[in-house]
């Protein structure tokens, strides 16, 4: 099948994948006077003298905003805010097939991460959590950490959804090739929201932060790179990482690497550097539509497990697998924040989903029906312990 052809067909049939369906019936004057006048002030007086009553009478307990400026969509890039927008549907259906809960898509027409920010602030009262979504480093930085205190759990999904579901299927890799998280050396190709997000969650999790060398498009990042003095985010990752202080590109540092992890471009990881991997090596390649490396080439350089962000392969490292569960789990405890335990704990009721893993089954499938309910009962009793 033409996914391309035929998804274009589906939009235009359908003029988009979202309506809206009314909870209440307005058939009659009665009907009318209740859900509107005269009888809506009443809900409106109460709120008005407890703002936290908005949850008891209005959709924002299960409510979430997909917020983009389309800057970073998907592998296309910045393609401005009117283009994201079949994305932004897709998000919120997605939100609402897995987890049950509401989702408005709303692309804004800026890029300026000031006027963004005091955008969402303004308009958050209607929403009980925020997911941002292709948003470009390092402005999604700036704009999730200024949302923090909004009082609602807002998330970056391209950075922590990748981050959680990749942490699972490292978890459970590693069952299968007998290593211990500590003690492997993984190369992390991409040093933009998604491969800073893997990093930081992946040091919160046990791994030795010297064991992590991370590349973007000119080579490993160390402390000696001076080429990236402006990018705060690179410069906190190349001084924690990279123990060795190796330099050079992919082909000089995957040298004895237990996992490459790949957020970056397709075809980038050749035959020849995954032989020069560790035994039993483990390659999770997420470019899409074409990943860093295919997985039976892959395999066949001595990859013992691969993994891709596509669904026609094994090992699927989907979001899905993720934001769905955290933001059911933090809408239903009403948390403030998503926190980096919180995530850790997502990650790994994640990777209990799957009883037995194999080389070929590290990570559930999306249409487990454990999935977001696990993952949801793991984010509210994390928050609950704090």
């Amino acid at each position: 099948m033409d996914y391309y052809k035929e998804s274009l067909k589906l939009h235009k049939a359908k003029k988009g994948k979202l309506e809206v369906k009314s909870k209440v019936k307005i058939k009659n004057r009665t009907d009318l006077s209740l859900a509107y006048t005269p009888g809506v002030a009443e809900p409106c007086r109460v709120i008005a003298k407890d703002k936290n009553k908005v949850y008891e009478y209005t959709a924002k307990a299960n409510t979430v905003a997909v917020i983009t400026d389309g800057s970073a969509v998907l592998g296309l890039g910045n393609i401005g805010a009117e283009a994201s927008i079949p994305v932004m549907e897709g998000k919120a259906i997605l939100f609402k097939e897995f987890a049950g809960i509401d989702a408005w898509p709303i692309a804004l027409a800026s890029q300026d991460v000031k006027k963004n920010i005091e955008t969402i602030k303004n308009i958050a009262p209607m929403f009980g959590g925020i997911n941002l979504e292709d948003i470009k480093a390092p402005e999604c930085f700036e704009i999730e950490n200024a949302l923090q205190d909004l009082g609602i759990p807002v998330m970056h999904d391209d950075q922590h959804g990748t981050a959680i579901v990749t942490l699972a299927a490292i978890i459970n890799g590693l069952k299968v090739v007998n290593k211990k998280i500590q003690d492997v050396k993984i190369i992390l190709s991409g040093a933009g929201s998604a491969g800073m997000a893997i990093a930081k969650l992946f040091i919160a999790y046990g791994v030795n932060s010297k064991n992590i060398i991370m590349l973007d498009s000119k080579g490993a990042l160390h402390k000696n790179r001076k080429d990236i003095k402006n990018n705060k985010a690179k410069i906190e990752i190349a001084r924690i990482s990279n123990g060795k202080n190796l330099i050079g590109g992919l082909r000089e540092v995957i040298v004895d690497a237990d996992i490459f992890i790949g957020v970056s471009k397709g075809g980038l990881l050749k035959a020849p550097m995954v032989r020069k991997m560790n035994k039993d090596s483990i390659v999770i390649a997420m470019a899409n539509p074409i990943p860093e490396i295919m997985p039976d080439i892959a395999k066949s350089a001595g990859a013992r497990i691969v993994a891709t962000g596509r669904s026609d392969f094994p090992n699927q490292v989907n979001n899905v697998l993720a934001f769905p569960g955290v933001f059911r789990g933090a809408l239903d405890i009403r948390a403030r924040q998503i926190t980096t335990s919180m995530k850790l704990e997502a990650a790994k009721a994640l990777a209990d989903c799957v009883s037995r893993p194999t080389a070929d089954n590290i990570i559930p499938n999306p249409f487990n029906k454990r999935v977001v309910k696990c993952v949801a009962n793991a984010v509210k009793k994390e928050w609950l312990r704090k």
